[in-house]
C-alpha cells in the first residue's frame, strides 16, 4: 500500500526545480515528476524538473495538428517536416490504386527510463542505456502507461517494478511518440505501418535509485496554452 502523505508538503517542495523564471508566459511547458517508494510503500524520493531538451522528432510531430499531414489541397503529399525529418512516406497508396484519401495517422506515447548519461543532441534517437522492461538484475517492470487530459494538458504516467534482489539506478528519461499509418492495402486488406521516435531526452542531477522490491512513478506534463 503507497503512502505518500509520509512526506509533508515543505519537504516536497524543497525538492521541486522551479518551472519558469519570473514573469514568463510561455506558450508550451513540460515538466517531469518521479516518486519513489520502498517495499513498504512509504515514500522515499521525490524529484520534479522543467523538461528541457525536446528533439526535432517532438517538433515534427506538433507540426501535423498546427499544419496538417499534407501540403494542400492541390498536392496530395505529406509535408516536408513529415517526410524529411520523420521519414514519412510522401503518399500512403491505398486500395484502390490511386485513392489518396483513405489512410489515416495517430500515435500514442510511451515514458522509457535508463541508467546512462549522454550529451543532449536534438537528432537523438534513442537513451544511452535504456533500462530494459523485466524482473532481472538491472531491469524495471513497466506497466502500461496511463494518460489523462485537461483542457490545456497531457498527464502521462508509467510506473516501473524492481522486483530484483539489488536496487536500480535511474538517471535519464525520455519521451517516446509511436506513429501509425492505417489504410486498406491493394489486396483490400487493413494494414498500417509503425514509426517510433524519441521525443525528448533529460537526465537528473543525481541519480534516482529504486530499491529491490520498491517500485518508482514517473510523470510527464505536457502543457499548452495561448
Amino acid at each position: 500500500m503507497l503512502t505518500p502523505d509520509l512526506v509533508n508538503e515543505e519537504d516536497i517542495d524543497k525538492l521541486i526545480i522551479p518551472d519558469d523564471l519570473p514573469d514568463e508566459q510561455p506558450m508550451f511547458k513540460a515538466y517531469i515528476e518521479a516518486k519513489v517508494y520502498d517495499k513498504e510503500g512509504h515514500i522515499i524520493d521525490y524529484r520534479r524538473q522543467p523538461m528541457k531538451s525536446l528533439t526535432q522528432y517532438f517538433l515534427a510531430l506538433m507540426s501535423i495538428p498546427l499544419v496538417g499531414t499534407y501540403q494542400n489541397v492541390s498536392t496530395n503529399e505529406a509535408t516536408g517536416i513529415l517526410t524529411n525529418v520523420l521519414g514519412l512516406p510522401s503518399q500512403q497508396y491505398t486500395n484502390p490504386a490511386g485513392s489518396y484519401n483513405s489512410a489515416n495517422i495517430s500515435w500514442n506515447f510511451s515514458i522509457q527510463v535508463g541508467s546512462g548519461f549522454q550529451s543532449f543532441s536534438p537528432t537523438l534517437t534513442s537513451l544511452a542505456s535504456p533500462i530494459a522492461n523485466g524482473t532481472g538484475i538491472g531491469e524495471l517492470s513497466y506497466s502500461a502507461l496511463g494518460v489523462s487530459y485537461t483542457a490545456t494538458s497531457i498527464f502521462l504516467t508509467v510506473t516501473v517494478t524492481n522486483y530484483s534482489a539489488s536496487a536500480v539506478s535511474v538517471t535519464e528519461i525520455g519521451l517516446i511518440g509511436t506513429i501509425y499509418i492505417q489504410y486498406w492495402n491493394s489486396s483490400n486488406v487493413y494494414a498500417y505501418n509503425t514509426y517510433s521516435f524519441l521525443l525528448s531526452y533529460d537526465t537528473f542531477s543525481t541519480a534516482i535509485s529504486i530499491p529491490s522490491n520498491g517500485l518508482a512513478t514517473f510523470q510527464i506534463v505536457l502543457t499548452f496554452t495561448g
